[in-house]
């Protein structure tokens, strides 16, 4: 038997992330794919397999390092059809390795985003698009995020001025400058966000019994995505229904095929295809807003974000190049990264690259909600619980589908007959499918 020492594979664009469960102990025995460890980005978790089986001889991370790819975790004394597989393994990959050193340009690397709660009186600000990659919300070097991290400075609020978006130690002291000239300090007044006043600090325990629970890295994320988009972002929400009688219909009339080809058809997808259909004639939603506000850009491929309740909290996977599929290749694709964001698995990649998300509360109940727009997206759908009601068809009352829906945008970039344009349109598509293919 040989050991082998095990190394975090790829993770994506982060310098770091952060270990939250060590899966195996000294002595163990795993299989190949077992799960070793689980890390925990700042937008997903992921748990790293083990790539042979064997016994685990010896462990040098816990709970809490930071890891990047590439760092040792721990020892495997991998069987003996093990050991004599990883050496032509190595092989086949020995002539990639070489070349990644040339490829590297460290320079441009973005940077993790920075998980520490923003100064109080910061103001969130919206990046520029061409700082985002794979999750990272900024590039900065580490000097300048230490320099951040010892003032409470959240670079999620800095604009950079170097290449690229890059952030500079100027650009912090800036940001700095500006909130102390600002309205914040003149008005004496404890601020929160975009000079928004704090919420009033009470303690509940003077009238009864409390408990205090953290809330989860997710929610903790998420929400302060949420909070900035709630104030960066001026919401119009558009509410109507559709008459979904036919489409349930054929939906139901293709269960034995769909049971065949392995997957469960679901609304959402018929959905996501006029989503789609209706994006290719109103461009501006499937655009985003432009650093400076003067422009939008519009983008050409058909990304859809489907929001997913975990027992984490809610995450956003994309469905990818959903205009070149068809409904049987969304459902899989939909099942498989649902079952990944169940489990906690989902990767950087499955989470970026989204130009429209639907919020489905259909399958809980509801009538009408109010997304938040998922910035720097510029619209988002939410769809309510479908119900059967009496619609007068000319001569009588006669039970229909309905479904209600509603979608919120960016006031900035759509206005306000574009946006009832807009769901009239899918409404359409999802009364009489026939129109998906004119």
């Amino acid at each position: 038997m040989a050991t082998q020492q095990i190394n975090i594979p790829d993770i994506g664009d982060f310098d770091s992330v952060e270990v939250i469960e060590v899966l195996v102990a000294e002595g163990d025995v795993v299989a190949v794919d077992d799960s070793l460890v689980t890390l925990e980005s700042d937008k997903a978790t992921m748990e790293i397999p083990s790539p042979v089986s064997g016994k685990v001889t010896k462990v040098t991370v816990k709970v809490g390092d930071s890891v990047a790819e590439g760092d040792y975790i721990l020892d495997i004394e991998a069987d003996e059809a093990a050991a004599e597989e990883a050496p032509k393994a190595d092989a086949k990959k020995e002539e990639p390795a070489k070349e990644v050193p040339k490829a590297a340009a460290p320079a441009e690397k973005p940077a993790p985003q920075e998980t520490k709660a923003p100064a109080p009186n910061v103001p969130p600000v919206p990046k520029p698009v061409n700082a985002q990659s794979m999750g990272a919300a900024y590039h900065a070097s580490p000097s300048v995020r230490a320099f951040a991290r010892k003032l409470g400075v959240d670079l999620n609020a800095v604009t950079g001025t170097g290449p690229k978006g890059r952030i500079q130690q100027n650009d912090v002291e800036a940001m700095i400058k500006s909130v102390m000239q600002g309205s914040a300090a003149a008005s004496g007044q404890p601020q929160g966000g975009a000079g928004i006043p704090s919420v009033p600090e009470i303690d509940f325990s003077q009238f009864g019994e409390t408990e205090t629970v953290e809330l989860g890295r997710i929610k903790k994320i998420s929400g302060k995505f949420l909070q900035t988009s709630w104030l960066n972002v001026p919401h119009v929400t558009q509410f109507d229904e559709s008459d979904i009688t036919e489409m349930d219909a054929f939906r139901k009339s293709m269960k034995a095929q769909a049971e065949k080809a392995g997957v469960k058809l679901t609304p959402l997808v018929f959905v996501m295809k006029a989503v789609v259909k209706a994006l290719q004639e109103f461009p501006n939603f499937n655009a985003s807003l432009s650093p400076d506000g003067q422009s939008i850009i519009k983008k050409h491929y058909y990304n859809i974000g489907v929001a997913v309740d975990t027992p984490n909290g809610l995450v956003v996977p994309v469905v990818r190049d959903v205009d070149q599929k068809g409904i049987f290749d969304l459902s899989k694709d939909l099942m498989e990264l649902s079952a990944k964001a169940r489990d906690g698995k989902l990767t950087p990649a499955d989470m970026s690259g989204g130009c429209f998300t639907i919020s489905s509360l259909g399958g809980i109940g509801g009538t009408q909600f109010t997304p938040i727009v998922n910035a720097p997206e510029v619209a988002i759908m939410g769809l309510s619980k479908a119900k059967m009601q009496p619609v007068w068809n000319g001569a009588e009352f006669e039970p229909r589908l309905v479904m209600p829906f509603s979608v919120s945008y960016d006031h900035r970039v759509i206005d306000g007959a574009e946006g009832v344009r807009f769901t009239t349109t899918v409404g359409q598509y999802l009364t009489d499918l026939r129109q998906l293919i004119l």
